[in-house]
């Protein structure tokens, strides 16, 4: 999976070293109301679409580029779902933390279609019929698909179980 051109040349800098990131995560639904999962090129779980936000990009424009060009679907946002830290060390070894801001979307366009690199492919699911997927990923779907208006984010003090250990991709 290519890195984006700025963390790359972070990479240059700190080698394989705590980077902190931001990132954007969507759970996307459609008429039907089925969820829509990527399977990752890096690790090869189903996953929402997800992605960094590059330097001088807003989140949601980082958002509708990420699921566009892992998915080839065409998403409308309707409100923000949730906040939260993630740690992730990477095959690699490269370590990252990211602030990810997750956002409930609607698709809008397009024809489900793995890009062939981050996604290997892509499918949309019932909710009560989910792949296995990882805490992280239930925590962003939980909580997205929740009636509540409000975002989702952990009480000061909490340790949420999917937000603790770094995944080992």
């Amino acid at each position: 999976m290519p890195l984006s051109p700025y963390i790359a040349r972070m990479r240059q800098h700190i080698g394989p070293e705590l980077l902190l990131l931001y990132g954007v995560s969507a759970v996307v639904t459609d008429d039907a109301g089925q969820v829509l999962l990527a399977r990752r090129g890096d690790n090869g779980r189903w996953s929402v679409p997800a992605g960094t936000v590059d330097p001088g990009e807003q989140p949601a424009d980082a958002l509708v580029r990420e699921v566009h060009e892992e998915t080839g679907i065409r998403i409308e946002i309707e409100r923000v779902a949730g906040v939260a830290t993630h740690p992730v060390v990477y095959p690699n070894g490269d370590a990252c933390e990211y602030l990810n801001v997750w956002f409930r979307c609607r698709a809008v366009g397009g024809t489900a279609t793995p890009d062939g690199d981050e996604s290997l492919a892509v499918g949309w699911f019932a909710p009560d019929q989910l792949p296995e997927l990882d805490d992280w990923s239930r925590l962003r779907i939980t909580t997205a698909l929740r009636p509540e208006q409000t975002a989702w984010h952990a009480t000061p003090g909490e340790r949420h179980p999917a937000l603790g250990q770094p995944d080992n991709l």
